[in-house]
């Protein structure tokens, strides 16, 4: 058992406001009820190991593109799961569907990764410029 611990990172130090009270004012602005639920629902969708998995697989294929029927080997997952997750990312706008006779094929929607990850509060202030 190794008992050493180590030291946390130095932090910034927070600023002391000048009348010494616990608020620095009202807060506004920020994510209204409606858009934190839609962004949520987004974000669970990339919330799976599984669905990561898909759009890497998706978006390396060499024609941009996958059929459903090629995706279920290299997850190891029965087909019936695969499709659950391919519409779970159609439904949250990352992956387009085209029905090629009894075939789905399965594409990126360009940015749509983007502008889930902008609409995180915040992480424009965290970018480098």
């Amino acid at each position: 058992m190794n008992s050493s611990r180590t030291t946390p990172p130095a932090r910034a130090e927070l600023p002391v406001l000048p009348d010494a009270s616990c608020s620095a004012g009202p807060l506004t602005g920020g994510m209204g009820a409606a858009e934190a639920t839609e962004l949520a629902r987004v974000l669970k969708a990339l919330a799976d190991p599984a669905r990561l998995r898909l759009l890497s697989l998706i978006a390396d294929s060499p024609t941009a593109a996958a059929c459903a029927c090629d995706l279920t080997e290299p997850l190891g997952l029965s087909q019936p799961t695969v499709s659950h997750h391919l519409k779970v990312l159609v439904d949250a706008g990352f992956l387009d569907r085209d029905k090629r006779g009894v075939w789905a094929w399965y594409s990126l929607v360009p940015g749509a990764l983007q502008r889930a990850v902008a609409g995180v509060p915040g992480v424009a202030e965290l970018s480098p410029a």
